[in-house]
């Protein structure tokens, strides 16, 4: 999926498969009160500060977590549910935007590149936001990314803070 020029190979997210569409029941605070993140390298002065307006106007809860304090503390990431729910602002262009054989959705008009992970960890997705003056990744545990209603919230607080556009960084 090319994000960085068009969206090739993109779903609305009710065309999600159905692994992701689930809806989990995740009330729950996995991993603690505190999530190690640790920040992408310092983007340019214009990408940090729509990582911190988008920091700004985070939700408190995400996929029924609540949010959880980041260690180090930092305008560039935000996490819930301890480490279920991991969000990365201002991140470098990922080589996977420009590959067409990507998969991505369309949320609330944010355009997500879609990545299973394989780290060992018995799996979960990364999102990563494209066509946006600067790159989001948001990492899921496997619990947690079966509820597709996810990346609403998340959505919403991107597309009101970092404007459309192709981001050079």
């Amino acid at each position: 999926m090319s994000l960085h020029h068009r969206p090739l190979r993109v779903r609305a997210l009710s065309a999600l498969p159905a692994s992701m569409a689930l809806l989990a029941v995740a009330a729950c605070s996995p991993g603690g009160s505190e999530a190690r993140v640790s920040p992408p390298p310092t983007p340019p002065d214009a990408v940090a500060r729509l990582c911190a307006a988008l920091h700004k106007e985070l939700p408190e809860t995400v996929a029924g977590l609540a949010r959880t304090r980041t260690e180090p503390e930092s305008d560039l990431t935000a996490a819930w549910g301890g480490s279920a729910i991991v969000l990365r602002c201002g991140i470098p262009k990922p080589p996977k935007m420009l590959d067409p054989k990507q998969d991505g959705v369309h949320v609330n008009g944010v355009a997500w590149l879609l990545e299973k992970l394989d780290d060992g960890s018995g799996g979960g997705f990364r999102f990563t936001t494209g066509l946006r003056l600067a790159y989001t990744e948001v990492q899921v545990d496997k619990e947690h990314a079966t509820d597709a209603g996810m990346l609403v919230g998340l959505s919403t607080a991107i597309s009101a803070t970092v404007p459309e556009g192709i981001s050079s960084y």
